[in-house]
C-alpha cells in the first residue's frame, strides 16, 4: 500500500567490492480508493487516497510549504482537504493565476485543521505522581477511530494510547514501551486492543508503519512487534503467539524482502549482504522526497548538502526517521551536520537484535503449533544473525557495540546507548556484557541517567537528552547479565530525574537533560525539530516499571519529592512469557527448558538490594558507585542452544 522504492543511484556505480542497490519495482501514484481500512473496520466505504498528501496534493503541498504557514508543519500534513486531491488541485490551478490569490487564504478555505486533544495536563493540588501516569492514561488514550474523507489518518478499529504533545496518532516503537505501563496497571483491555490495531496495519499495508498516517506507509519503525506479543503471553499464556503468528510471519516478511534472491555484495530496501555472504539489515523509506511532516525543514536541509543529490539527502532523512532516533549523530557522517546524513549506509545496533528476536519469537510459535520444520529454520537463522552481531557490531578495542557502516566494513565512531540492547535481547556474550557495562559507566552515565550518545551535535537524540527506551533497555539488559549495581545506579539516577522534574514542572516529559547537576522544570535541553512535548507515553510506562523494581529506591526519591509521593507497590515476580499460561489454563506444548544462554540477575527482592543515600537529584552520597560486579555466570555457545526456547527480553520484576 506503499509506493515502491527507486534504484538508489550512489549504490549503483560502487566499486565491486562494495554492496550495491537492486532496483526495486515501481508503481504508479496511487489514485483515489475506498478505504482498505474503512472496509477492515466495517463501516460505510469512506473515500480516501492512501498516498502521502506532497504526492497526492503535488505542487499545492509544496506550495503551502513554502509559504511557511504554521510553526510546525505536522499540523499542515495533518490537516483535512475538503474535496478529493484531484478536484483541489484543479481549484488551485485556476485560482493561483488571479493576482490577488493568498495560499494563506486558499489552505484556510479548504483544509480542516486537524484535530488535536489538549495535553496540557496539570497536576491537582494532592495529585501524586502514580495518580499523573493514571490520569495521562486517560488524556492520552484515543478511542476507535472514524475514517474521514481524504484525511491522512489510519483509522484503528481499538482504542490506543498515543505518546503525547505534537504525536496523536499510534506510533509503532513508542507503543512498546507505553505497553510496559499498561502492564504494570494491568489495563490487559487496553493493551491487547493496542496489539491487534498493530496487527491489523500489518493485514493492511503489509507492515506497521512509523505512525498511523498516510505519509508514514512508505516505511516502518524498529520492530517491536514480536516483544509487544511477549507481553501480552503474560497475561493470555501461549495462545497470544498462536494468535499472532500470521501477523508475526508477515511483519517479517517486510523486513527479508528480497533475501532469497539477493547476492553477495548487493543491498535492497532494508537488507545488505555483505562480501562474505552475511545478512545485515538498515533502515530505509521507498521514497525519496522532503517528509510531509518536516517539509519545509527538509528542503532546507538539502539546499545545505553541496553537490549531494536532494533525493539522496530526502532517502536518509526518511531512513533516519524510521530508526526511532531523529535525529542522532550516529547517522550524520561527520557527526553534527543533518545535510551529511546517511542512514542508508548503517547497519544499526537495534534493528539487526531486533530481527533476531522476532525470528526466536516465529521459532517459539511455530513449535507451538507443530511445525517443527519450521520452527527449526528460524531457530537456525537466529542463531547466524546472534554470531553477526557479536562478530561485526562488537568492537573489542573498545568494548562496545556499535553500529556496522556497511560501506567501510567497519564500525562507526558514535557509541551510543544502543550498546545495551544486546544484552537487552540477551543476544551478548557474558565478555562483552561486561564490558558493555564498564565503558557506559565510563562514558555514557551522568547525573541523570545514561546519555543517548557520547556526542554533543545539538540533535535531540545525543548528548545530554537521555530518554526514556535507553534508559529501561540498558536496566533490564545489565540485570540480565549481573551487572545489577550500575543496573541500580542508572535505575536511581533516572527516577531521580524524572521525578524531580515532576515536582518542578507537575508533567512528564518526552526527554530529559541528563549531563546537568541539577533538575529543570522544563527538563533541560531540547534539540531536534521541535519543542519539548509532554505526556509521555514511554516515560509514563517505563517509568511505572521501575518504580515496581526498585521500590526502596522510589521511597527515597520521593522523599525528597514529597509533592510526587506515595507508598511504595509490591514488586512482580519474574517471569518467563514462553511457559506463561493464560485463564484458558492451557500450557505450552513442551514444559520449558531453562533457556540457553540465563544468567542470574540477582536477588529480585527489593529487601536485597543496596540503596544509598541520595543527594535531591538522585546522585549518590555513600554506595552505590556503579560499578558493575563481573559474575562467574556461563552463557552457553550457541550450538548448546536449546530448540525453541529463550528468555524475553521484557521481564517483568
Amino acid at each position: 500500500m506503499h509506493q515502491r522504492a527507486k534504484p538508489d543511484m550512489r549504490e549503483t556505480q560502487q566499486s565491486p567490492a562494495q554492496p550495491t542497490t537492486l532496483p526495486a519495482p515501481s508503481t504508479g501514484p496511487r489514485e483515489t480508493v475506498a478505504s482498505e481500512a474503512a472496509q477492515s473496520l466495517h463501516v460505510g466505504s469512506v473515500p480516501q487516497d492512501l498516498r502521502s498528501p506532497s504526492i497526492a496534493l503535488g505542487g499545492l503541498f509544496a506550495a503551502i510549504g513554502g509559504a511557511h504557514l504554521a510553526p510546525d508543519f505536522k499540523t499542515i500534513a495533518d490537516a483535512r482537504p475538503d474535496e478529493a486531491p484531484a478536484t483541489l488541485l484543479a481549484d488551485w490551478d485556476s485560482q493561483r493565476k488571479h493576482p490577488d490569490f493568498s495560499i494563506k487564504a486558499f489552505y484556510e478555505q479548504h483544509f480542516s485543521p486537524p484535530l488535536r486533544r489538549d495535553i496540557s495536563y496539570r497536576r491537582k493540588a494532592d495529585e501524586n505522581i502514580y495518580d499523573y501516569i493514571q490520569g495521562m492514561w486517560g488524556v492520552l488514550t484515543r478511542q476507535p477511530d472514524k475514517p474521514m474523507s481524504y484525511a491522512s489518518l489510519l483509522p484503528l478499529p481499538n482504542a490506543y494510547v498515543v505518546p503525547g504533545g505534537r504525536f496523536s496518532e499510534l506510533y509503532y516503537w513508542d507503543t512498546y514501551f507505553t505497553m510496559i505501563g499498561l502492564y504494570e496497571t494491568g489495563q490487559w483491555d487496553l493493551l491487547r486492543g493496542m496489539i491487534k490495531d498493530m496487527a491489523s496495519l500489518i493485514d493492511r499495508y503489509g507492515h506497521i508503519p512509523n505512525g498511523t498516517r498516510t505519509y508514514y506507509l512508505s516505511r516502518s519503525e524498529p520492530p517491536f512487534f514480536s516483544l509487544m506479543v511477549d507481553l501480552l503471553a503474560q497475561h493470555d499464556g501461549q495462545s497470544a503467539y498462536r494468535n499472532f503468528l500470521p501477523q508475526l510471519q508477515k511483519e517479517y516478511d517486510y523486513w527479508m524482502e528480497g533475501a532469497d534472491s539477493l547476492k553477495p555484495g548487493q543491498a535492497y530496501r532494508h537488507l545488505v549482504r555483505l562480501q562474505d555472504g552475511t545478512l545485515l539489515l538498515r533502515h530505509w523509506d521507498d521514497l525519496d522526497t522532503p517528509r510531509d511532516e518536516s517539509y519545509p525543514e527538509d528542503v532546507a536541509t538539502a539546499a545545505r548538502a553541496g553537490s549531494r543529490a536532494p533525493s539522496e539527502v530526502y532517502r536518509d532523512l526518511r531512513a533516519g526517521s524510521e530508526t526511532g532516533w531523529d535525529f542522532s549523530s550516529r547517522w550524520l557522517a561527520d557527526g553534527h551536520t543533518l545535510a551529511t546524513i546517511h542512514t542508508t549506509d548503517l547497519a544499526p545496533i537495534e534493528v539487526n537484535c531486533l530481527m533476531v528476536h522476532l525470528e526466536q519469537t516465529l521459532e517459539h510459535a511455530y513449535a507451538l503449533t507443530g511445525q517443527r520444520k519450521l520452527a527449526r529454520v528460524y531457530g537456525q537463522r537466529a542463531d547466524e544473525r546472534t554470531l553477526a552481531v557479536r562478530r561485526l557490531f562488537w568492537d573489542e578495542d573498545r568494548q562496545a557495540f556499535y553500529d556496522y557502516d556497511w560501506r567501510k566494513n567497519r564500525p562507526t565512531d558514535v557509541l551510543s546507548a544502543a550498546t545495551a540492547v544486546p544484552l537487552f535481547l540477551r543476544l551478548a556474550s557474558q565478555e562483552q556484557a561486561m564490558g558493555v557495562a564498564d565503558t557506559i559507566k565510563a562514558h555514557l552515565l551522568r547525573p541523570g541517567g545514561i546519555m543517548a550518545t557520547d556526542h554533543e551535535s545539538g540533535q535531540q537524540w545525543d548528548a545530554p537528552n537521555g530518554w526514556a527506551p535507553e534508559e529501561w533497555m540498558a536496566i533490564k539488559g545489565l540485570n540480565n547479565y549481573g551487572a545489577t549495581d550500575l543496573a541500580e545506579t542508572i535505575a536511581r539516577r533516572w527516577m531521580a530525574r524524572v521525578i524531580g522534574t515532576y515536582e518542578k514542572s507537575g508533567v512528564l516529559l518526552e526527554k530529559y537533560d541528563v549531563d546537568s547537576p541539577t533538575i529543570s522544570a522544563t527538563g533541560g535541553k531540547g534539540g531536534g525539530e521541535y519543542p519539548m512535548q509532554i505526556g509521555f507515553g514511554w516515560t509514563n510506562g517505563t517509568l511505572l516499571g521501575l518504580m515496581r523494581r526498585y521500590p526502596d529506591l522510589t521511597e527515597q526519591i520521593l522523599k525528597h519529592n514529597p509533592l510526587a509521593g506515595q507508598p511504595a507497590i509490591d514488586v512482580l515476580p519474574p517471569s518467563d512469557p514462553y511457559s506463561a499460561v493464560g485463564p484458558e489454563g492451557s500450557p505450552p506444548a513442551d514444559p520449558p527448558a531453562k533457556p540457553a544462554g540465563e544468567v542470574e540477575t540477582g536477588p529480585q527482592d527489593a529487601s536485597a538490594h543496596k540503596t544509598a543515600a541520595l543527594q535531591p537529584d538522585g546522585t549518590d552520597v555513600t554506595g552505590g558507585d556503579g560499578s558493575s560486579k563481573r559474575v562467574a555466570a556461563r552463557v552457553a555457545p550457541l550450538d548448546e542452544r536449546v530448540p525453541t526456547r529463550k528468555m524475553t527480553a521484557y521481564q517483568p520484576s
